[in-house]
C-alpha cells in the first residue's frame, strides 16, 4: 500500500489574517511597548541613573537603525548612527571607570534625534520588513564579528 500524505489543517492560525498582520504596518499598541522602553533609556542616560540595560537598549535601537539604512531605509540615519555609537562607546567606558552609566550633551542630542529617525523608520515599512530588518541585525552581529565593536 502507498504512503498517503496527511494535509496539515492549521486550526489556531487564520491565514488570511495572518498575511494581512505581516503586510500591514507595525500596530501602534506593539509599537508603543518599544517606544516606552526607548524613551525610558534616554530619560535615565539624560539623569545619569541608568543601567546597563538601558545601554542595552539604545545600543539595540542603534544597531537595527544602521542595518535599516545600510539597507535603503532611510540612509539618512547613518551619519547620527556614527555618532551615537562613538557616544555609547565612550558611556560604557565611563561606566567602568566610574559605576555612572550617562551620556554627553551631544551623546544626548545625538541619541534623541536616532530615537526620531528611526521611529520614521519603523513606521514607515510593514512589520513584516520591520521583523526581517531585526533578524538581518542579529544575523549581521553574529556573522561580521570583524567588524562590530563588542564591549564586555
Amino acid at each position: 500500500m502507498r504512503k498517503q500524505c496527511r494535509r496539515k489543517i492549521w486550526s489556531k492560525v487564520n491565514p488570511i489574517e495572518y498575511a494581512i498582520t505581516g503586510a500591514a504596518i507595525t500596530a501602534e499598541d506593539k509599537l508603543d511597548v518599544l517606544r516606552l522602553g526607548e524613551l525610558s533609556a534616554i530619560e535615565s542616560m539624560v539623569k545619569g541613573n541608568a543601567t546597563t540595560a538601558d545601554w542595552r537598549i539604545l545600543v539595540d535601537m542603534l544597531n537595527i537603525a544602521e542595518i535599516m539604512a545600510m539597507n535603503g531605509i532611510g540612509i539618512e540615519v547613518l551619519e547620527v548612527c556614527k555618532i551615537v555609537q562613538k557616544e555609547m562607546e565612550a558611556a560604557a567606558h565611563r561606566y567602568e571607570k566610574t559605576r555612572k552609566m550617562g551620556l554627553s550633551g551631544t551623546g544626548i542630542r545625538y541619541v534623541k534625534e536616532l530615537y526620531a529617525l528611526h521611529d520614521l523608520q519603523r513606521t514607515s515599512i510593514s512589520r513584516a520588513e520591520f521583523e526581517r530588518m531585526i533578524d538581518k541585525t542579529i544575523n549581521y552581529i553574529r556573522s561580521n564579528n570583524h567588524l562590530v565593536v563588542h564591549i564586555t
